[in-house]
């Protein structure tokens, strides 16, 4: 498969980022001494006055050259912590990180700007916090200009800029400096629509670059199967699922779903005992869940796809079965199901299958989750369960009158001049 494959190269290329045992804790104060006299005696009772949080614990990862590497967890998770250790911002308390390469941080778009300078000049201040010289950023402006679209406002005041402008701006000084390795935090959905699409392309082109490594740190999924290769999910400060993008992101998708503001709650010994017993994207409720092809997993492409979905699941209730067609050589989803009923409970199989004659060659992966009703009727179905790497099901299309670049076949659709 070309998604494997490419994942091999990468692994073979140098490591330039390794995060070995990383730990941090921060002080929060919880008693003020209002004086030395006050102090003195919360020392002699022996209060500190604060508490400790630990937000890391024993974090190690290694990202190679080449690598779109995606980190995930919901809020309070750690991994802004981590980014601005990774960012040299913050020191850890145990652990290492070592960096090969330029490292280039954008942490928070604009950080660094100033509205009483021109965008010209704020690029070179940008550039210069980031470390590059005058010449570097000398190479690389007309770039950072034609991205953002700006020529006609560069000596304009930054204050006179649209916050669209202002964003544009500062994503392209962000995407377009010349650094070996990008850190980006939430900086992919900025401007408009067609600006959107044009940062869509040129990551699309980063993703294919071995020399280019980004690292992203986002709440979309999309984005993470869409771009990364490989990614970690960090939950109270420790890495509890790592290596396959799809994985981790439907593993981060299910801890959203599974706990909810209204019932969140520290789990038990027992029910931390309980999740071990299971593989990721596998619980009590839905103890298997496997997709199993049926055709030839090396096809022509001439014939429909048709695999088995086998899924173990005792509720009385409504479920369903969702699918979804991935394109591993491109990114992204070519298709979903949506929630398609399923109405015998137990351990069972379901036989489905996907026509692919109008598809050019490419490698494939077909992903399942069981899902119940959601809060409401008229609202999304709540995932249960998903088949992780080892539970979802690869398959090729290689046939010589197909072409490689377009996923829809030209003898499906084409353009015909009037």
């Amino acid at each position: 498969m070309a998604e494997v494959d490419m994942n091999q190269e990468v692994e073979q290329s140098p490591v330039v980022l390794s995060v070995q045992h990383v730990a941090k804790s921060f002080r929060l104060p919880t008693e003020q001494a209002s004086g030395l006299k006050q102090a003195f005696l919360n020392w002699a009772r022996g209060i500190k006055g604060y508490t400790e949080q630990q937000v890391l614990r024993d974090i190690t990862f290694d990202v190679h050259q080449g690598d779109f590497f995606g980190i995930v967890g919901r809020n309070g998770s750690g991994k802004s912590t981590l980014l601005k250790i990774i960012s040299q911002i913050y020191v850890p308390e145990h652990g290492s990180v070592q960096v090969n390469g330029k490292l280039v941080p954008f942490i928070e778009l604009g950080v660094g700007f100033n509205p009483e300078l021109t965008g010209r000049e704020n690029v070179y201040l940008n550039g210069a916090l980031l470390g590059f010289s005058r010449e570097e950023i000398d190479g690389m402006y007309d770039d950072i200009v034609a991205f953002a679209e700006l020529e006609e406002f560069m000596d304009q005041k930054l204050k006179n800029y649209s916050s669209g402008m202002q964003v544009r701006l500062a994503f392209s000084v962000a995407i377009k400096a010349q650094g070996d390795i990008l850190v980006l935090d939430e900086v992919l959905a900025v401007g408009d629509e067609a600006f959107q699409r044009k940062c869509d392309n040129f990551f699309s082109e980063v993703k294919k670059d071995p020399t280019k490594t980004v690292i992203l740190v986002t709440h979309s999924m999309d984005s993470v199967k869409k771009y990364c290769n490989k990614a970690i999910l960090i939950k109270d400060g420790e890495i509890i699922e790592s290596g396959d993008k799809d994985t981790v992101a439907d593993r981060y998708t299910l801890e959203n779903v599974a706990v909810k503001p209204s019932d969140a709650k520290q789990p038990s010994d027992d029910e931390n005992d309980e999740v071990e017993k299971y593989p990721a994207g596998l619980n009590e409720r839905v103890p298997f869940l496997k997709v199993w092809p049926i055709s030839e997993q090396l096809s022509d492409g001439e014939q429909p796809f048709r695999f088995e979905v086998e899924y173990e699941f005792h509720e009385e209730c409504p479920f369903y079965l969702a699918i979804s067609l991935i394109d591993r050589k491109r990114g992204g989803v070519v298709c979903d199901s949506g929630s398609v009923r399923m109405f015998k409970t137990g351990r069972q199989r379901v036989r489905f299958n996907i026509p692919v004659a109008s598809f050019n060659n490419s490698d494939f992966k077909l992903l399942v989750s069981l899902r119940v009703d959601g809060a409401t009727p008229e609202g999304p179905t709540d995932m249960v369960a998903f088949t992780n790497e080892e539970n979802s099901c690869s398959f090729a299309i290689r046939n010589a009158k197909n072409k490689d670049y377009a996923l829809i076949s030209e003898r499906v659709l084409d353009f015909v001049q009037e």
